[in-house]
């Protein structure tokens, strides 16, 4: 489907809807909100950092497109509910914001691990509780969750992550059988390794291995997930439902080359 022409004009099947992206403001999200902007959509910017925020919303408008930003802590419940009402009707939901620390689980501190659940698992369940009732109403609406590939691939490292993110895809095809009749598409993004201002500690720390990491042998760039984000919330993904696409450059073989 994307884009058509009109007197000349390009349209795009975004042109008139609104998208609320969590965590918009650097990263993965920063590259969903732009790329979404960039095909029609009105965007509803979320973050903490009002600084980053504005930048954000200023870029889109030089580029002729719309947008506004909310600031909200995720880790607060009533903070959730107030972006969500702030949002008003959406038409798009892309849960992107999460909190991640690669730490044993010894080194693990139960605020920590209340924190990745509150900010990974309870906020996109929140924001759909709230605005996914609206999609029903009008029959129409496309939630996108991002994940990891940490949800499903193990590491000494990193429980707490990977658990919230196991949960979150949970809820995507539990989401996707509750409102598919009505309209809605719920689809999941296991992101892998994404070269982005909060991994770089990361990468930098494992320098020589990341790279290596994927049959592609390189890490992956923000905006190669927002362009399957772009996919999953357009028509041409009209009968993907309930689906966790992994974008993470291919699995290695355990044999040698």
């Amino acid at each position: 489907m994307g884009s058509s022409t009109q007197n000349g004009v390009g349209v795009s099947e975004l042109a008139g809807k609104t998208a609320l992206v969590t965590g918009a403001t650097a990263g993965i999200g920063r590259a969903v909100a732009a790329r979404l902007a960039e095909h029609g959509a009105e965007v509803v910017v979320h973050g903490r950092d009002a600084r980053r925020g504005a930048e954000l919303v200023s870029a889109i408008a030089e580029r002729g497109s719309r947008a506004r930003f909310v600031a909200a802590d995720l880790a607060n419940a009533e903070d959730v509910e107030r972006l969500a009402a702030e949002a008003g009707e959406v038409d798009i939901l892309v849960n992107n914001a999460g909190v991640y620390e690669f730490t044993s689980t010894p080194g693990t501190s139960t605020g920590s691990f209340d924190r990745h659940l509150a900010i990974n698992t309870r906020a996109p369940f929140q924001l759909v509780a709230a605005l996914a009732p609206g999609m029903v109403k009008r029959g129409h609406g496309a939630i996108v969750n991002v994940s990891s590939t940490a949800a499903t691939s193990v590491a000494p490292v990193g429980a707490a992550y990977g658990a919230s993110k196991a949960a979150l895809e949970t809820l995507t095809r539990y989401w996707a059988t509750e409102f598919g009749g009505a309209g809605i598409r719920v689809n999941g993004v296991a992101s892998g390794p994404v070269r982005t201002p909060g991994t770089e500690p990361l990468l930098a720390a494992y320098a020589d291995t990341m790279d290596q990491v994927n049959a592609r042998g390189r890490i992956g760039d923000p905006e190669e997930i927002a362009d399957v984000v772009l996919f999953l919330v357009e028509g041409r993904s009209s009968y993907v439902n309930g689906t966790v696409v992994a974008v993470h450059g291919g699995e290695r073989s355990s044999l040698p080359g």
